[in-house]
């Protein structure tokens, strides 16, 4: 299948990923609130949740060499096996080691899942079309993260919270385990043109000195760290604050909508504000509201600022996987978007353990300031990175030369036809 050809699989992929995110949105509140149940401090939390990203910290470069040539079909279902494995196994533990061992196996079933789907994004998008289908393609992530919450917390609760929480976990592997309906019908670029005889191998530190890549890797860092640190420490906020599982859920879920609905918007943003002003602005307003919610506000203005953050945080996402790919030399764009993915996981193993550190000292609403910093640096970095406009070519930053060739290898165009 040609790129820019039939859209059916952008859908069927979209329903995939949403039902396996929802599997893993739904689960890791449910593993907080279990690991609280069965006596975790707010140390234990970090450390549970920081495993989540460490098998796939060390897993997904050789991941993403494996994709560069098209073998991303498997990815896909052996994604979704071991989400559901996870979650299911995370439900049944006994023990905080238990759970956190589980808690890695779902974290290794994610990355594998989206570094198939974010490759075989990349290999079926003309340059111009990939901003909007890395965004379409996000919005199942969203979708995922709108719904997974709100079951979570629809399910969690009551005297038995040991309990409510393990049916919450097998609950969410029996929903990951739907998306294999929708994916057996992906149609995956293995054959003819496709599928390249494997040339020499680029190294990670070429790829990583490309200009742009490690201002992706940044911004995206940044965003998952939010988001994850969001769904983990919101409930343990919750339980400090009063506020009841349910509505950390709904709060959780106002924020996927928000998410949801930047996506949609996103091709107008781009043409209205430019991909630097929109990175810039975005990651700026991201810091501010994340310190916010360290502050002792009504659940109110609490779900306001949850809403005006999750619209912030849905332009990191997409928009860090496009500067990559075009950043990244065209027979290492899947190894690129696994070194963006080692990125992610890193944020993902040290923000939680360092949110579990500075809420055992400061509490637990001092996470959301260090977010804040972090989202602050980003939007500094945003604002020097280059660009790329919509027909795929990277608009320089101050001092900055305009490449000669885009990312598929054609020459760049000087002016827009």
């Amino acid at each position: 299948m040609a790129p820019g050809g039939n859209r059916g699989w952008l859908l069927r992929l979209v329903i995939a990923f949403g039902f396996a995110q929802g599997a893993v949105s739904m689960a890791r509140p449910a593993v907080s609130y279990r690991a609280l149940a069965l006596g975790a401090d707010e140390r234990a939390v970090g450390v549970i949740a920081g495993v989540y990203a460490l098998l796939p910290l060390f897993a997904a470069v050789p991941l993403g060499r494996r994709t560069d040539h098209g073998r991303c079909a498997p990815l896909l279902p052996v994604g979704v096996v071991l989400i559901a494995g996870g979650c299911a196994l995370s439900g049944v533990a006994g023990s905080l080691w238990a759970m956190a061992l589980w808690s890695g196996v779902m974290g290794l079933g994610h990355l594998c899942f989206v570094i198939g789907a974010q490759s075989l994004v990349a290999r079926q998008s003309a340059p111009h079309e990939q901003d909007r289908n890395f965004g379409h393609f996000t919005i199942g992530a969203s979708l995922g993260q709108l719904i997974g919450p709100i079951a979570a917390g629809a399910l969690i609760g009551g005297p038995d919270m040991a309990g409510s929480s393990a049916l919450a976990l097998v609950v969410a592997g029996a929903g990951a385990a739907v998306a294999v309906t929708s994916l057996w019908r992906i149609e995956h670029p293995t054959a003819g043109t496709s599928r390249k005889a494997p040339g020499p191998r680029v190294p990670v530190g070429s790829i990583l000195r490309a200009r742009g890549v490690p201002a992706g890797i940044l911004i995206s860092l940044s965003v998952l760290s939010a988001t994850d640190i969001l769904t983990a420490y919101l409930p343990v906020v919750g339980e400090h604050r009063g506020i009841s599982p349910a509505v950390i859920g709904v709060l959780l879920s106002l924020r996927a909508a928000a998410t949801i609905a930047c996506r949609l918007v996103l091709t107008p943003l781009l043409r209205l504000l430019g991909r630097t002003v929109l990175l810039t602005t975005t990651c700026l307003l991201a810091a501010l509201l994340c310190a916010g919610v360290a502050l002792p506000v009504p659940v109110w203005a609490l779900a306001l600022m949850l809403v005006v953050l999750g619209f912030c945080l849905g332009v990191g996402q997409p928009l860090s996987m496009t500067t990559v790919v075009q950043a990244a030399p065209d027979e290492a764009r899947s190894t690129a978007l696994a070194l963006r993915l080692t990125g992610n996981r890193l944020g993902q193993v040290a923000a939680p353990a360092a949110a579990g550190l500075i809420a055992g000292v400061a509490g637990v609403a001092a996470p959301f300031v260090m977010l804040g910093a972090l989202l602050l640096l980003s939007s500094g970095v945003a604002l020097r990175a280059p660009s790329v406009d919509t027909a795929g070519q990277r608009s320089p930053a101050v001092g900055h030369d305009v490449p000669d060739r885009a990312a598929d290898g054609r020459p760049c165009r000087q002016t827009k036809g």
